[in-house]
């Protein structure tokens, strides 16, 4: 990961950023998003550049005890495949334990994903299920 990279627990973060960064890979923004979700999260890690440019981010659901679960794991387009994802889930992972956390839950396509969240960041394979509740 590049020097001017910081990664702070908690920081501010605006929906606009979010916006910005879900467009910046190419991804389905939604306005409002992240103004209703991050009261409900235990953290979340910001990843900015030396700018203040907001390129890496993952929020931590939890569910008020033992189990934290990662999602909406994102880094900006053009900064893709330089570290930058695998600091934010290291830094989430701390800020998990240190909450008093048991479990990091992490859901993910293994055909596209499996090499980061098992190879670049230590997570575990296991078992799990779901039941898709919208067509």
């Amino acid at each position: 990961m590049d020097d001017d990279i910081t990664c702070t627990w908690r920081g501010p973060i605006t929906d606009a950023e979010m916006v910005d960064l879900v467009t910046s890979f190419g991804g389905q923004a939604e306005a409002g998003w992240w103004d209703r979700v991050h009261p409900h999260s235990l953290g979340w890690v910001a990843a900015r550049d030396g700018e203040g440019v907001l390129v890496g981010f993952v929020n931590v659901a939890w569910d008020g005890g033992d189990h934290a679960f990662l999602v909406d794991t994102k880094t900006r387009g053009p900064a893709q495949h330089r570290g930058i994802g695998a600091e934010v889930v290291r830094h989430a992972v701390e800020h998990s334990r240190a909450a008093g956390c048991s479990w990091l839950h992490v859901d993910f396509e293994p055909a596209g994903l499996a090499r980061f969240y098992i190879d670049a960041c230590g997570f575990t394979p296991t078992n799990g299920a779901l039941i898709r509740l919208t067509p």
